[in-house]
């Protein structure tokens, strides 16, 4: 049963550090103003070359 213990601790550390790596992307997002936003938006759709996501 020891090694029960050793996974659940693995998964532990592992929603933790998702946690962490999640609420650091979130708070990085959240730095940006509403005019840089809209600024790299603009500038998305204006070169649809460097977007590898636009599908076309």
């Amino acid at each position: 049963m020891r090694w029960w213990k050793l996974l659940g601790l693995a998964g532990v550390a592992g929603v933790a550090a998702t946690g962490v790596v999640i609420a650091r992307a979130e708070r990085k997002r959240r730095a940006y103003t509403p005019d840089e936003i809209r600024e790299r938006l603009h500038a998305r759709i204006a070169n649809p070359a460097a977007n590898p996501d636009h599908g076309e």
